[in-house]
């Protein structure tokens, strides 16, 4: 099993006693594990951050797989990472006092598509996902061993002018996980293959109030 390199930031005055939720988070293409950091940072104070990097170098950053061509993973590579990622999930969890039932997936682009991926793979040993810009590709739909997200807390967003991944992916997504699930949040915004400074605020509202239903939120 690949084993993923991830940069952990704990709450503050961390209890190893305590039980915190966690947000495991999945970066983009050539992207690093400090990119989805900085959009998480404001949660530091009540959740651990555990972001983990792509093992395949690309350019100056990483990947945690290859294409063959846009949209089409090396099916190979993938299923190792989504194997590979579970795993680590599940390690770093006994590693740290994380909550088990307070677990979130949030992931951009590649990540993204990896976080809805794991959606299906763990069903409801995660609480959530957060996938931005991303898609759930056909062979994970129609081959994987798929578990229920009935219960699952889903936040999907989409650029409106994303020329990577064309909105309509984002809408079809949405539509997949509203079939199998009542609790689907989706949103698009005026934007390309980015996150912008609503979609940011509004992945940390979610994370926030799901997490801690009764707590006002720690973000804006």
């Amino acid at each position: 099993m690949k084993e993923y390199p991830y940069t952990v930031v704990l709450p503050d005055n961390y209890d190893e006693d305590s039980r915190y939720p966690a947000v495991f988070a999945l970066h983009g293409k050539g992207s690093n594990e400090h990119d989805l950091l900085e959009l998480l940072k404001p949660l530091g104070a009540k959740f651990i951050l555990i972001s983990i990097r792509g093992d395949r170098e690309m350019g100056p950053g990483y990947q945690y797989y290859e294409l063959k061509s846009l949209g089409n993973p090396v099916r190979e590579q993938f299923d190792e990472a989504a194997a590979g990622l579970e795993a680590c999930i599940e390690q770093a969890s006994t590693q740290y006092a994380v909550d088990p039932a307070r677990r979130y997936v949030v992931g951009f682009s590649q990540g993204a598509i990896l976080a809805s991926s794991l959606a299906l793979v763990m069903g409801d040993r995660l609480k959530g996902i957060a996938a931005l810009n991303g898609y759930v590709p056909d062979f994970v739909k129609n081959e994987y061993p798929v578990r229920s997200v009935e219960k699952l807390s889903i936040f999907i967003s989409h650029g409106e002018f994303d020329p990577v991944f064309p909105v309509k992916i984002g809408y079809e997504t949405a539509d997949f996980f509203k079939s199998r699930n009542d609790h689907v949040i989706f949103h698009t915004y005026p934007s390309g293959h980015t996150v912008t400074g609503d979609n940011r605020s509004d992945v940390l509202r979610f994370l926030e109030q799901d997490a801690f239903p009764d707590y006002n939120t720690i973000s804006q």
